[in-house]
């Protein structure tokens, strides 16, 4: 038997509520503009994010009203469990296997508190068994699904045969703060959704891909350009120094090292899946990977429609991939917090 981990499925889940781009745009102004002098400059981000629309798991004017830690965590716990629900429900459709069936759950989330964590919250709902292990993991922000595939694939490794259910969800819309008047509120205001993406993985023969390698790159002294600061009102997103010109700067050489590692180089690599932080970090990546402008296709199409949801996001990218026809080699690549690369390399199935 092949003893590499296989993706067996993918599937992803949005909330019900869907956020028109100039809706926000114009509910930001209402509560904004009058207290905050630079944000005429600012709301230009509404239109340069790439952004459409986004799905939010409460209407949009829940968030124009005084908020605290007490109604954001009941946010989180009731939108983020349907999530879980919905995604690791279709993926487990999709591999044609039942939630009892699953031997580990890895639950990647970092836009809430929930303890005992989002797996075991919905345990009952979902089917698990009680032996089933659960393995949540926080803080890794926007390179979740990208760290969390990989966490999933040596889990599944380890025990060839079990089957490792993987859901990255997220509900970032939580992060908006009326009470923050800075730049790195607004652009958060401007560019984050909600969702979840869920994949099953198991070391067998069979999946509609092989993962080759996996790696991350961790840049000393960078603790400053991404993460949440936490305040009393809940958390306040750091966006301290500009991602693009620091991606487009560092991000080849990285991505170099990690395939390095498994005697692979860039040029190996059919099709970059990158997570779609942002219009211009796209850009800039498809520069530092000297990657033909446009070529991201996916990633514009997926931020447009669904915007910023940290961790799943990329899952999503790769969802349209497999749709489309994975190439013989597909690099999943993420930054977050800390501040990290995290990197996937996934072989189609012969």
């Amino acid at each position: 038997m092949d003893q590499s981990a296989k993706l067996v499925s993918l599937a992803t889940s949005v909330p019900p509520h869907v956020l028109n781009q100039s809706d926000v745009a114009s509910a930001a102004s209402h509560g904004f503009a009058g207290r905050y002098d630079d944000f005429d400059r600012m709301a230009r981000v509404f239109k340069s994010s790439g952004i459409r629309q986004r799905h939010a798991v409460r209407p949009i004017d829940w968030y124009l009203k005084p908020l605290g830690w007490p109604e954001r965590t009941s946010a989180y716990l009731e939108g983020a469990c349907q999530l879980f629900v919905d995604a690791a429900t279709s993926a487990l459709e999709a591999a044609e296997l039942s939630a009892a069936e699953v031997d580990t759950v890895v639950t990647i989330s970092s836009t809430g508190v929930a303890t005992p964590s989002l797996e075991a919250r919905v345990a009952g709902r979902m089917g698990f068994r009680p032996d089933v292990e659960r393995v949540p993991v926080f803080g890794l922000g926007c390179a979740g699904g990208v760290s969390g595939f990989s966490i999933a694939s040596r889990l599944a490794c380890s025990r060839p045969g079990s089957v490792v259910l993987l859901v990255a969800v997220e509900v970032c819309t939580l992060a908006f703060r009326l009470d923050e008047l800075t730049k790195a509120n607004i652009v958060a205001t401007a560019l984050f959704g909600d969702g979840a993406a869920a994949c099953v993985l198991r070391a067998y023969d069979g999946g509609a891909a092989a993962v080759e390698m996996s790696g991350q790159h961790t840049w000393p002294d960078t603790l400053d350009i991404m993460g949440w600061r936490i305040d009393p009102q809940g958390f306040g997103v750091i966006f301290d120094r500009a991602i693009p010109p620091f991606a487009q700067q560092h991000i080849a050489p990285a991505i170099a090292g990690i395939l390095a590692r498994a005697g692979l180089a860039l040029e190996d690599v059919d099709r970059f899946a990158c997570h779609p932080g942002g219009a211009k970090v796209i850009a800039a990546l498809e520069r530092a990977l000297s990657l033909e402008q446009g070529s991201l296709d996916h990633e514009r199409a997926v931020l447009a429609d669904y915007g910023n949801m940290s961790s799943p996001t990329v899952l999503f990218v790769l969802d349209r991939v497999l749709r489309e026809g994975m190439p013989s080699r597909t690099l999943l690549t993420a930054m977050g917090p800390g501040f990290t690369s995290s990197c996937v390399s996934l072989k189609r199935a012969a």
